[in-house]
């Protein structure tokens, strides 16, 4: 236990990711963002108090995965209505999604959508406007994939290849991203098809505007710095970063030596790197990205094939596609619309600024600030970010540039990045060959609250992890010796549920020791708390379980914050089953054993909260206290009898609600019921 508390901000701001608006939301969406945004979104409310948290999010309304998506839904099949009503329409059923999950979220609108719609464009106006009098916004001409078949330019989501960035493997790639998150021009990408024809699309000229990015090297590295020595920030992350932190490289393979060798005095100045031991490629390295693009032309011209290495390139700001947020018109330029990264990066402004402007309208006291820079600028106020790893590259490298850019006095966020959630210990995808279940699937076999706990608990903070529910593996586990028929995993009675691990503690352990407090407080105590006072010992185990799950909570470690609590509460349950055994004929020893029970009950119900917040919200209206001083952590070392007396009452006065026989706090699904 450490000697010394976490500090915590006196506002925070939690974001979760914005779900793109071509599609419903599938687990990897709720148990590897939301869920652990919503565990740390909870655990501040009661930690800081309610009007000090905004816990933000949206549906992703614009770009070329929207309309690719409402495009093949048109022609496919037949979709009648307007790009709005399809983003409509899906994110209805995200915030269903998460709403059926107990997604606490303050906001969860549409970046297109009403009444969050006109902040976002407003916001996005006067931010590149801001950007392009800073001087950080440069127009550039580059090549677009135009399908000559079609008679169009495609967008980026309708032409897919094999990503060009030395060591990565993805063959989903689209113009200048891959799906693993790698940023590279449209020309650099190899063997391009376009989705509209399947023919090869050819490049031409477009201007775009970009964010100079590659001048912010510096700034980036020293906040790699800070982030290194911040044990908020995990280490992925500052890795991840560095990688793209680097001088500009060529990779070259050993068997193209002559080719290059040909050219390499036309080439801009530039350090040679020979292959080394196995190594099939030897490196070029440049001073700037636009040395390394001006070699590029002259390989491509001499026959050298190569593949390019990380490092910063201008972000792309701007593109021409129809549905997108307007780009403000800048020396000339007219009828663009903003890439869809880009304004995602600042919708959690958006949004924050939606939720506090509608809520004050409304005439509302939520919130104890209503000017958005006391959330986002000052300095006893923080901003979380959750994010996946693959999108590491956007909220903690070109964000952080951008916020210093603007120049606004926005602090830099802290990222919350998870690793990847697996399906069956491989990696799914709603558009790749692995399907995952949708989240509202998952509810037809397991509770919200199984779900939760089991996804908390996976250690998505140290590692990619599979999520294995049995009820979705097809897999099989033997052949019946009888029959000859395969017996599928889902099948097996004889197989135990790898997602139903942590819901054993829900449905047993907690369970058990919230039952034993109220039937025993109703037989000896007459349904009210015990007078007796707990022991020194038990209130000291409380303090210790509360201080060490604390820490682990101000390190996002979820796994370890609910492995504290669970340790607790099977302890505890053994001081309970050790002392009502011993106390068996003695009402004042079995009161005593009670009041000790209730002191635990308190504590694990408080720790609990943030998870399983449903079945803890039941155990203390049954407990009878004010939920909004039950679990706010002004109170968190007081135990049954000290809340009773905040509300005028000696514990003997104070009255519980009974339970009916056999209650549970924490149930099952039907479909787990013994013979199913």
């Amino acid at each position: 236990m450490s000697e010394t508390r976490p500090s915590f901000p006196a506002r925070a701001v939690i974001t979760g990711g914005m779900p793109y608006g071509n599609k419903n939301l599938h687990f990897g969406h709720i148990g590897g963002v939301f869920v652990p945004a919503d565990f740390f979104a909870r655990f501040l409310r009661d930690r800081i108090g309610k009007k000090n948290v905004l816990f933000v999010s949206g549906t992703d309304c614009y770009g070329s995965p929207i309309m690719e998506g409402y495009r093949k839904k048109v022609e496919n099949e037949g979709y009648e209505g307007t790009i709005y009503d399809y983003v409509g329409k899906n994110h209805a059923a995200q915030k269903a999604a998460l709403d059926a999950y107990g997604i606490s979220l303050d906001i969860f609108e549409g970046s297109g959508l009403e009444p969050a719609r006109s902040y976002h464009h407003s916001l996005t106006d006067d931010l590149l406007r801001r950007l392009h009098e800073k001087g950080y916004l440069v127009k550039r001409s580059t090549r677009q994939f135009f399908d000559s078949e079609a008679g169009t330019f495609l967008n980026g989501r309708q032409v897919i290849g094999r990503c060009p960035v030395r060591g990565c493997k993805s063959e989903k790639a689209y113009a200048d991203e891959c799906d693993l998150g790698h940023q590279f021009d449209p020309e650099e990408l190899i063997a391009p098809v376009s989705q509209l024809t399947g023919t090869t699309p050819e490049l031409r000229p477009v201007d775009n505007w970009y964010f100079d990015l590659p001048t912010f090297r510096p700034e980036l590295e020293a906040l790699m710095d800070e982030w290194d020595a911040d044990p908020q920030v995990r280490a992925i992350v500052t890795k991840t970063v560095r990688e793209s932190l680097v001088d500009p490289v060529i990779y070259v393979q050993t068997k193209f030596r002559e080719a290059f060798d040909a050219v390499e005095e036309t080439l801009p100045a530039h350090t040679l790197t020979e292959a080394e031991g196995n190594q099939q490629s030897f490196s070029v390295t440049f001073a700037d990205w636009e040395a390394r693009d001006r070699a590029r032309e002259v390989l491509d011209a001499g026959g050298v094939r190569f593949r390019t290495g990380k490092c910063l390139l201008p972000f792309r700001i701007t593109g021409n596609i129809e549905w997108g947020v307007p780009a403000p018109e800048l020396e000339g330029t007219r009828d663009l619309t903003v890439w869809c990264w880009p304004e995602s990066l600042w919708a959690p402004i958006s949004f924050t600024q939606a939720a506090l402007g509608e809520d004050e309208k409304a005439g509302g006291e939520r919130y104890s600030s209503y000017d958005w820079r006391d959330w986002w600028c000052a300095d006893d106020a923080r901003v979380y970010q959750f994010i996946g790893q693959d999108n590491i590259y956007f909220y903690c490298v070109a964000q952080p540039a951008m916020w210093e850019a603007l120049d606004w006095g926005l602090f830099q966020d802290t990222p919350v990045a998870n690793y990847h959630i697996l399906f069956m210990n491989k990696k799914a995808s709603s558009s790749g060959a692995i399907k995952p279940p949708m989240a509202s699937e998952l509810l037809d076999f397991y509770t919200p609250e199984q779900l939760r706990a089991h996804w908390l608990s996976l250690g998505l903070d140290q590692k990619a992890v599979s999520f294995n529910p049995k009820a979705f593996d097809t897999s099989v586990s033997h052949v019946d010796k009888k029959t000859g028929e395969e017996i599928l995993v889902k099948d097996d009675p004889r197989i135990v549920d790898p997602a139903l691990k942590e819901s054993a503690f829900l449905t047993n352990i907690f369970n058990r020791l919230a039952r034993s407090c109220f039937y025993g407080a109703n037989n000896v105590c007459g349904a009210h708390l015990p007078a007796a006072a707990p022991h020194a010992e038990a209130v000291e185990a409380c303090r210790k379980a509360t201080l060490d799950f604390e820490a682990a909570a101000h390190k996002f470690d979820a796994h370890g914050a609910l492995l504290i609590a669970e340790e607790f509460c099977r302890a505890e349950n053994k001081r309970w089953d050790d002392a009502s055994k011993a106390a068996k004929g003695d009402d004042a020893a079995y009161a005593q054993a009670l009041a000790d029970a209730f002191a635990a009950l308190r504590t694990v119900t408080l720790l609990m909260h943030p998870a399983v917040p449903f079945g803890c919200e039941k155990i203390c209206e049954h407990m009878g206290f004010d939920p909004d001083v039950f679990f706010s952590w002004e109170h968190a070392f007081e135990g049954p009898a000290e809340l009773a007396a905040l509300a005028g009452q000696t514990p003997a006065e104070h009255a519980i609600v009974p339970l009916p026989p056999r209650f549970d706090f924490f149930e099952k699904h039907p479909s787990q019921a013994k013979g199913k």
